[in-house]
């Protein structure tokens, strides 16, 4: 009996919670994770705005435009724009069945610039031209279109 006694306080001495040095090791490590991640976080998501402005250019607004054509039987013109996807044209002839667009916040690109519209287009004679201008916000080899 004295022999069991023993062991169980051996046993249990052996139980040991986590110490003061551990708990500040892990929560330091955890600060520099999230510091990484918070410092780095533009460099993370901001590769990402060319192949966001890529997929808005050359997919997203394929089907908006083409249910307009076959609505309307016609692509927005040049004048009304991106804009006939979101609200009413004139002279609509009751044929708008819009909005073909959730908001107005989908005709920027991710740098929050006007997506450029051109129907007909010029390298798309029979459809539409849609491009961003990029970053810098000029047109120049860094565009983003449809052709």
């Amino acid at each position: 009996m004295k022999t069991d006694t023993l062991r169980n306080r051996k046993i249990n001495s052996n139980k040991h919670g986590f110490t003061l040095i551990e708990i500040m090791l892990v929560i330091g490590l955890m600060v520099m994770l999230v510091g990484l991640v918070v410092f780095n976080i533009d460099g993370i998501l901001g590769g990402n705005q060319k192949t966001i402005a890529e997929m808005k250019v050359k997919t997203s607004f394929e089907t908006p435009l083409t249910t307009f054509k076959i609505h309307m039987g016609r692509y927005p013109t040049t004048a009304q724009g991106l804009g006939a996807l979101l609200n009413r044209p004139e002279n609509d002839k009751g044929r708008w069945k819009g909005p073909y667009i959730k908001d107005a916040a989908s005709l920027a690109d991710p740098w929050n610039q006007e997506l450029q519209y051109r129907s007909p287009g010029t390298h798309n004679a029979s459809g539409y031209d849609l491009y961003s201008l990029g970053e810098d916000g000029v047109e120049s080899a860094d565009d983003i279109t449809n052709w």
